[in-house]
């Protein structure tokens, strides 16, 4: 019996060893076979995740290289045709001052305060960009403005003594209407103005520095598009120092120089012309006036005219078409002050060394002007220039103003 006994429980320990062993090795391999399946689980998502950075980076890289080259794209669009532009216009001016022929500047067809603020300057810089010999210059324009071509010019030839008022009225017009107020190419107008000026001076020949140079390279910067630099990088702003050889009345020792013209600063309007009564009325009351007033239709601006004011002195019969601007602008240079429409001779009273107050109603268009003007009269520290809103000055001590205020 202890036999069978002994042998049954040697039977039962082997089972036992043989069970666990089989129970710890079944452990160890579902151990394994779950380890396993993390290994291959982490090894997919390990790939996916690859993937999708792979994919995320090649993402980043196509948008990347696609805002690179849009970007350089519009880079392109935008600074090719400056540089197109600018490098075409430095041709032509180069070839104008090439040789050794007389250069007609001009003609001069655009509004006063383009040919003041921008023309002038813009010479100024070309004579010395290309060594340029005034003796070989003449200058094209109207109304008697050979001062303000001095040292740019030796010669000078009047429009006016070319056609008529009323026939240049006329061409001038239809040169307008076919194209543009702005001199953006040189018209049969234009040329028909060059050909006559050249038979009135006996010259077979001659280069053109046209204005249509300047507007090409200025453009847009009156339209909001370039930065004043376009503007800095071709003009000289100086002083306009050389005086008119005109017959002036007699005028005060110490008096106001007044002109007010409609325009889009200062649009015709029964409103308008009373506040501009009443601003002339105030200034009349402290100091004499003389009075711009042209009685000429030589472009589509009108002046305003204020009559029956005590104080208020007009220039009529000292005016002709030949010398209208020439006076006005002696005139302007021996006023204590002058007061105008925010434009054409307000912009050139300051280089005068006449402190201005230019009034306007609508400041739409003058913004670049104004910011230009501003950076001119600083850099050759000319006479004071305050714009002012007319719907402001009607409700100020105008007198007082004009003795207080300041360069903005």
């Amino acid at each position: 019996m202890s036999i069978a006994l002994a042998a049954q429980n040697v039977a039962r320990v082997v089972w036992n060893r043989t069970a666990k062993l089989f129970r710890r090795g079944r452990q160890w391999t579902r151990r394994r076979g779950k380890d396993l399946r993390e290994t291959r689980k982490q090894a997919r998502a390990q790939l996916k995740m690859g993937g999708e950075r792979g994919r995320d980076t090649a993402q980043q890289a196509y948008a990347g290289a696609v805002r690179t080259t849009r970007y350089w794209d519009r880079l392109r669009r935008r600074a090719w045709p400056i540089i197109a532009r600018d490098v075409g216009v430095r041709r032509t001016l180069r070839q104008a001052a090439s040789g050794s022929d007389p250069i007609i500047v001009g003609p001069w067809l655009s509004e006063v305060g383009y040919e003041t603020l921008y023309w002038v300057p813009f010479l100024r810089w070309f004579m010395r960009q290309y060594d340029v010999d005034p003796a070989r210059v003449i200058a094209v324009s109207r109304g008697g403005v050979s001062a303000w071509y001095g040292g740019i010019a030796s010669r000078y030839v009047e429009q006016f003594d070319l056609f008529t008022p009323a026939e240049f009225a006329e061409r001038n017009g239809v040169r307008r209407g076919e194209s543009d107020q702005k001199q953006l190419g040189l018209s049969a107008f234009d040329q028909e103005i060059v050909a006559r000026a050249l038979a009135r001076l006996g010259i077979d020949a001659a280069n053109v520095c046209h204005p249509s140079a300047m507007f090409q390279l200025m453009r847009h910067f009156w339209l909001g598009n370039d930065s004043l630099q376009s503007v800095l990088d071709y003009t000289e702003f100086e002083p306009m120092t050389d005086v008119a050889q005109v017959a002036l009345p007699k005028l005060p020792d110490r008096f106001v120089a007044i002109k007010f013209y409609t325009g889009r600063a200062l649009m015709d309007s029964a409103e308008h012309r009373e506040q501009l009564r009443r601003v002339v009325e105030r200034i009349a009351r402290r100091f004499p006036i003389v009075a711009l007033n042209t009685n000429l239709s030589l472009d589509e601006h009108a002046d305003y005219v204020f009559r029956d004011i005590p104080g208020v002195m007009a220039l009529d019969g000292w005016l002709t078409p030949q010398n209208n601007l020439a006076v006005q602008t002696e005139v302007i240079r021996r006023a204590t002050r002058f007061v105008g429409t925010c434009g054409s001779l307000a912009w050139l009273a300051p280089m005068l060394g006449t402190d201005t107050l230019a009034i306007y109603a609508d400041d739409h268009f003058l913004t670049p002007h104004l910011y230009a003007a501003r950076h001119a009269y600083n850099s050759m520290q000319a006479a004071r220039f305050t714009p002012m809103d007319l719907a402001v000055l009607d409700q100020i001590d105008v007198p007082e103003l004009m003795s207080a205020d300041r360069t903005s």
